[in-house]
């Protein structure tokens, strides 16, 4: 059987939500055991939260569906002293504890950092936050278009004429995520070398800012912020081309490209009067209307055939659907699915690293609540007189229909 890269490494993770699923979503394909712990009968917020009303299989939130693959699902009561109980035993043999509650609220349950290094020096526990741990941001609600709003990015984004417009993903949760494995598997590595634990500390603020670092050095260094183009110019701090254009038959996107090159392709010389640097930036708007213009009288596939011949970088604007159908999408295998209890077949995106040595795979659906409460205690060494017991009064929980 092909070995996987985190096997053996087992994962508490009370996370909700986008950004910590994710997180332990990634950690899982590589082979992580994620136990992921919800709240009996509910669970994880985003259970119950759909794009556009609908339901995949009827009743499984696509949004669920997305972070919470090969995870299994154990229904706790947090506020129960058994259920406490429980997660210390467990945490004993865990290696990394992660969660996305408001500053202090598993602290408060008994649950923070001190309370696992009592009972385990070795964990790596992890915190994910809007804005950190304190500050006047503290009691702030830390959602994903709140901190695109609060860090430049909506500011920059979009036409001059209509309102700042935020990134059409969860941008700044899923950015954090991957902060959140950058900090865990950096602790894992210095564990294995001293021996210790530690805590990681994200927010989602911090983030957003360093993943803008270059627009940030160039505002905070030349004291000016970008102004948004009015035209379809793709980024504040480009000139032209580099931007959206339609034709015939659809949307192209021209990025970084000789401006000589393209006009010679477009067989419009009245344009070389606009080819110099300061001009391309200066009258980007004018420039953008003007190769829109007769950028529109091409098919879309017969101006990219042309253009990537030209060396030109170009690309179509496609939809999530068409993106689904891409030949690249194709060949590298990324549109995968997976077998739901309910939801029937679920198709998904697979994982985005590939290893040599101990690949990625998806080996499991997105659990049911508390779907792997009995599995999991029986684990831990709970008899089955105690297990129903638990289950009988709140203190675990395991799906409804079961």
């Amino acid at each position: 059987m092909t070995p996987m890269a985190l096997e053996g490494i087992r994962v508490l993770d009370f996370s909700h939500l986008l950004q910590g699923p994710f997180a332990t979503q990634l950690m899982a394909d590589m082979g992580a055991d994620v136990i992921k712990i919800e709240r009996p009968g509910k669970g994880d917020l985003f259970r119950s939260l759909t794009f556009r009303n609908k339901w995949v299989g009827g009743d499984q939130s696509p949004n669920f569906l997305a972070w919470n693959r090969n995870k299994r699902s154990m229904a706790l009561n947090l506020k129960s002293a058994e259920a406490r109980e429980v997660i210390m035993k467990m945490a004993e043999t865990a290696d990394v504890v992660i969660q996305n509650f408001r500053p202090g609220v598993m602290a408060k349950m008994g649950l923070g950092y001190e309370d696992f290094k009592k009972v385990n020096p070795r964990i790596v526990y992890c915190s994910g936050s809007g804005y950190g741990v304190d500050g006047p941001y503290q009691t702030r609600p830390g959602q994903d278009m709140l901190v695109q709003g609060l860090t430049g990015v909506m500011a920059a984004t979009g036409q001059a004429d209509q309102p700042p417009t935020p990134v059409g993903a969860g941008f700044s949760d899923q950015i954090g995520a991957m902060n959140m494995i950058y900090g865990i598997m950096t602790a894992l590595l210095w564990r294995e070398r001293s021996g210790e634990g530690q805590e990681v500390s994200v927010n989602l603020l911090a983030g957003m800012l360093a993943h803008q670092n270059q627009e940030m050095v160039t505002a905070m260094n030349f004291g000016e912020d970008f102004e948004r183009p009015s035209s379809g110019i793709g980024h504040p701090g480009m000139d032209a081309p580099f931007g959206t254009y339609p034709t015939r038959d659809g949307w192209i996107t021209i990025a970084m490209s000789p401006f000589a090159t393209l006009i010679d392709v477009l067989d419009a010389p009245e344009l070389k009067v606009y080819d110099d640097p300061k001009t391309l930036y200066d009258k980007r708007d004018e420039i953008w209307r003007e190769l829109a213009r007769r950028i529109g009288e091409w098919h879309r596939d017969t101006l990219l055939e042309a253009l990537l011949a030209a060396d030109i970088w170009c690309g179509e604007v496609k939809t999530h659907l068409e993106a689904a159908e891409d030949p690249q999408v194709a060949h590298l295998g990324l549109i995968q699915s997976y077998q739901h209890p309910t939801a029937g077949e679920v198709k998904v995106v697979g994982p985005a690293v590939g290893m040599s040595a101990t690949p990625p795979k998806i080996s499991r659906p997105a659990p049911l609540v508390g779907e792997h409460t009995r599995e999991v205690l029986r684990e831990a060494g709970y008899d089955a007189e105690t297990i129903e017991r638990w289950l009988k009064d709140g203190t675990a929980g395991e799906p409804e229909n079961k």
